[in-house]
């Protein structure tokens, strides 16, 4: 299969470096220099819970040089999809699939808008704990699971088909018939540790350890899952704080991408991610004070860096 990943960040490098292991022609799309050249010169390198490789596969700044693919993943931030669904306009052919995989909500409806509803399928990933150590490599803690699903009703051939090809590349993979299910379990996770780890910056295991971070993070997860009660969206637990502490003991070292993203200077999703939660707690009468919190509170230190709010 010949697959073009549109954003290789941290994310977008462990698909990009397992992918290719497995012997699919796989381009990496960036706007990096630094990193694309690296990749280019001496392939990527990946380490971490899948072991340690170095993969060679295309990379380019410019998805015009690469051609039309079977596969388009759109790994950018959640900021960044449409751009990023302009821009990998170059990669589509008539039975192109489009995999959108972001955290948070709205970025789907984005990139559906632009290359077209019919061709998309949406992904949720969670339980990896990337980070780029540098130009051309990237490391993660974890490999938990990658949630799949089509944009619109239930798991279809073309979805089990996909879902193969990630699973002949090493990641554990789930389809799910109900895309709200497979956003909103992993938004859950999201919220928990994004912003207060964010905001304290600890690790997931130090915010875990703290009584106070707790009470807040766990609280942020809570609203969450009543949100997504209250939208009447079936989640396959009960216990919101059970579930985000079982979740984040598999990796307690690992930074959230939110922290990454203030630790190297760039401005984070919160709006997708906590500040998401407020307004959809009010469509359904759900108070959601941990999360108004928080967001606000991200959004203030980002100004006090000096980020673009």
């Amino acid at each position: 299969m010949k697959i073009g990943i549109v954003g290789t960040g941290a994310m977008g490098s462990v698909y990009a470096g397992l992918l290719g292991d497995a012997g699919n022609e796989v381009w990496a799309i960036d706007q990096w220099a630094e990193h694309i050249e690296a990749i280019r010169n001496k392939g990527l390198r990946l380490e971490g819970k899948s072991g340690d490789r170095t993969v060679k596969i295309g990379a380019t700044m410019d998805a015009s040089e690469v051609g039309p693919c079977d596969l388009v993943i759109i790994s950018t931030k959640a900021m960044h999809v449409v751009s990023a669904a302009e821009s990998a306009k170059a990669l589509i052919k008539p039975d192109t699939i489009v995999l959108t995989i972001q955290n948070g909500l709205g970025s789907a409806e984005k990139v559906s808008a632009i290359l077209g509803k019919e061709r998309m399928l949406l992904g949720v990933v969670g339980g990896f704990g990337a980070s780029i150590k540098g130009p051309g490599h990237a490391h993660h803690h974890g490999m938990e699971l990658v949630r799949l699903g089509e944009l619109e009703g239930p798991i279809t051939p073309r979805l089990d088909a996909m879902a193969q090809t990630w699973r002949d590349a090493g990641f554990t993979v789930k389809t799910f018939d109900d895309i709200d299910q497979l956003v909103w379990e992993k938004l859950i996770c999201n919220v928990c540790f994004s912003g207060p780890c964010a905001l304290t910056e600890w690790t997931i295991g130090e915010l875990m350890a703290d009584e106070n971070a707790w009470r807040v993070a766990s609280g942020c997860a809570a609203e969450a899952f009543h949100v997504a009660k209250a939208r009447g969206v079936y989640l396959d637990f009960d216990d919101p704080v059970d579930y985000v502490f079982n979740f984040g003991s598999k990796m307690p070292n690992s930074r959230p991408s939110m922290l990454l993203d203030h630790m190297a200077g760039r401005p984070s999703e919160i709006d997708a991610i906590n500040g998401a939660i407020p307004p959809e707690g009010e469509k359904y009468g759900v108070l959601t004070p941990f999360n108004v919190v928080v967001s606000s509170l991200v959004r203030a230190k980002e100004r006090r860096l000096g980020f673009y709010r």
